[in-house]
């Protein structure tokens, strides 16, 4: 056996051992590793008793060596904790419900995406769940939701495993000593994976994942599933219905500011290259992920970042590159076995390799995570047919539009079952995580980009020319260059043409970037093949957009032609 196949055996080995700890309950049975008592922080509150241990708020050292001396992780050469989730390495978008009962069902948005379930069932399975606990031992994080003082939320999350507990304790806002001894709890979610789901008999649910909300109680449960991000897009839901009550637009993006304060948004699913773009060395970071826009400006709801790590370098991610260290959960990515080095562009596990870490990890990081209303928005997109322009200016109602669309491709692995890129509209750049309407999120964003004078952009990090296997993606270095040339303010003067398809305002030039890439048309060897490709996006989009009934029609004709 040669050496290199040696240590390809070697880590797939490791792989198998650290599933098969993670889904081992007979780790729960492990001797204890405290044997003094500790208070219930108010647990019985919950209908939660008879646990073992409950270890609040611990330090990260702690939660590692409770990992590690479970067997539940490793240590990677850089110093993270490194789990494997086994079968769920990315959202169960078909396994997350909401309970209809008075507080949600006249408000909700029900669709396939938010789907009702009784609250007989819900008290089922949280019966389940008081009884799987019972013997364990439980972990919790008491902190915050919210950068903004006057708008942020206490959140508890309870944990079954101590490497979940840290990716909680680094992703939201951690409390000081006085916060602590006061928090009160608004949201809370109850996580066990360990606890799988019956289909047959836990009435309402799909497999043996579930993540159930009840907005009434504001409480989840997180069940049958390892895949830390669940926690946390289960309290982003939360927030999206929540923060509107409050005349605070909750959105999906990533916020940045420049050296004299001035703040731009970054939209996008994951795998478009919002956390990437806006870890931007030159600019501060305010958040990667999860925003409030109030009267005042933005704030980060969250304390933390949760990057995709595939294909990850130090060249075109130094940032995230360096926050990867000692107190960093990552989640799936490959490691060396004999020297624990990770691997980012090994994808045998999942291309939704993911690294956790408190923002505070990135050099600029802005702290509290608060900035003011945004010059600039940044809507990015993977278009997977290689049609749309790389960069174009969008007015009000197109922004409302596009965000209303929210079009981009489905990468491989964000989901169970995408296996290469997909064409999709997630409404708002977020649909499974809002409760509400869209048209509700979209007026609230078009009223704000009025009163503020924002500029939006729609940016395309996909193909040009040609779709996903003939065409190339866009590089970094042109797509950096066409995004600071936005928030710098480089393009005001520049002259813009309309896209004769799209509508869309396209830049005759863009400094450090190729004109011949600014036309995705010419991209392409076979012009009428564009125009072809061009038209039936432009039907996708017209046939998706008459989902949205209450739309104005100012809106609605800011849609691409589809004739």
């Amino acid at each position: 056996m040669t050496q290199q196949s040696s240590a390809y055996q070697d880590k797939n080995d490791y792989q198998e051992l650290a599933v098969d700890k993670l889904l081992n309950k007979d780790l729960d049975d492990t001797e204890a590793l405290s044997n003094e008592p500790t208070p219930t922080y108010g647990l019985e509150s919950l209908g939660i008793k008879n646990v073992r241990h409950i270890y609040r708020n611990l330090s990260i050292p702690k939660l590692i060596e409770h990992t590690l001396a479970r067997g539940q992780g490793v240590l990677a050469s850089n110093g993270a904790l490194s789990v494997q989730t086994g079968k769920y390495t990315g959202r169960s978008p078909n396994d997350k419900f909401i309970v209809e009962e008075p507080t949600s069902k006249e408000e909700v948005h029900w669709n396939k995406l938010n789907v009702p379930i009784s609250e007989a069932n819900f008290d089922l399975l949280y019966r389940h769940a008081l009884s799987y606990v019972q013997g364990r031992d439980l972990y919790i994080f008491d902190g915050f939701v919210g950068g903004d003082p006057k708008h942020r939320m206490g959140v508890r999350i309870i944990n079954e495993l101590p490497s979940q507990n840290l990716f909680s304790h680094q992703l939201f806002i951690r409390p000081s000593e006085e916060e602590l001894a006061h928090h009160k709890a608004d949201f809370t979610v109850l996580a066990v994976p360990g606890l799988k789901g019956d289909p047959e008999n836990d009435g309402g649910i799909n497999s043996e994942a579930f993540i159930v909300a009840h907005l009434g109680k504001k409480l989840i449960i997180v069940g049958g599933s390892y895949y830390a991000g669940e926690i946390k897009k289960s309290v982003f839901s939360l927030m999206n219905y929540f923060m509107t009550k409050r005349d605070v637009l909750p959105m999906h993006c990533s916020a940045n500011m420049d050296a004299k304060g001035n703040t731009a948004l970054f939209f996008g699913l994951s795998g478009t290259g919002k956390t990437t773009l806006s870890a931007d060395p030159e600019r501060r970071l305010i958040g990667d992920d999860e925003h409030g826009w109030s009267k005042d400006g933005i704030f980060n709801f969250e304390g933390g970042c949760y990057a995709k790590t595939i294909r990850l370098s130090k060249e075109n991610e130094p940032q995230i590159w360096e926050a990867i260290r000692f107190g960093s959960l990552m989640e799936n990515v490959v490691l060396d076995w004999a020297e624990r080095t990770p691997d980012y562009d090994d994808d045998s596990i999942t291309e939704n390799g993911r690294v956790a870490y408190p923002i505070d990890y990135i050099p600029n990081a802005v702290v509290p995570s608060v900035g003011g209303h945004p010059n600039t928005v940044i809507f990015l997109t993977a278009d997977a047919f290689g049609v749309l322009p790389p960069i174009s200016l969008l007015t009000k109602e197109q922004a409302m539009y596009h965000f209303m669309s929210g079009y981009t491709s489905k990468l491989a692995g964000t989901e169970r079952g995408i296996t290469e890129p997909e064409a999709t509209f997630s409404a708002c750049f977020g649909k499974p995580f809002l409760p509400l309407s869209a048209t509700v999120y979209a007026e609230m964003l078009g009223e704000r980009l009025d009163r503020h004078g924002t500029k939006v952009y729609l940016v395309n990090t996909g193909w040009s020319g040609g779709p996903y296997g003939v065409g190339q993606r866009f590089a970094i270095k042109h797509t950096r260059a066409m995004v600071s040339a936005a928030l710098n303010g480089q393009l005001d003067d520049v002259k813009f043409n309309p896209h004769p398809i799209f509508k869309v305002l396209v830049p005759e030039s863009v400094p450090g970037v190729p004109s011949q890439v600014l036309d995705p048309k010419s991209t392409w060897n076979n012009p009428a093949a564009y125009d072809q490709q061009a038209k039936d996006l432009a039907r996708r989009f017209v046939q998706n957009f008459k989902r949205f009934e209450t739309a104005r029609e100012e809106v609605i004709a800011a849609g691409p032609c589809a004739d």
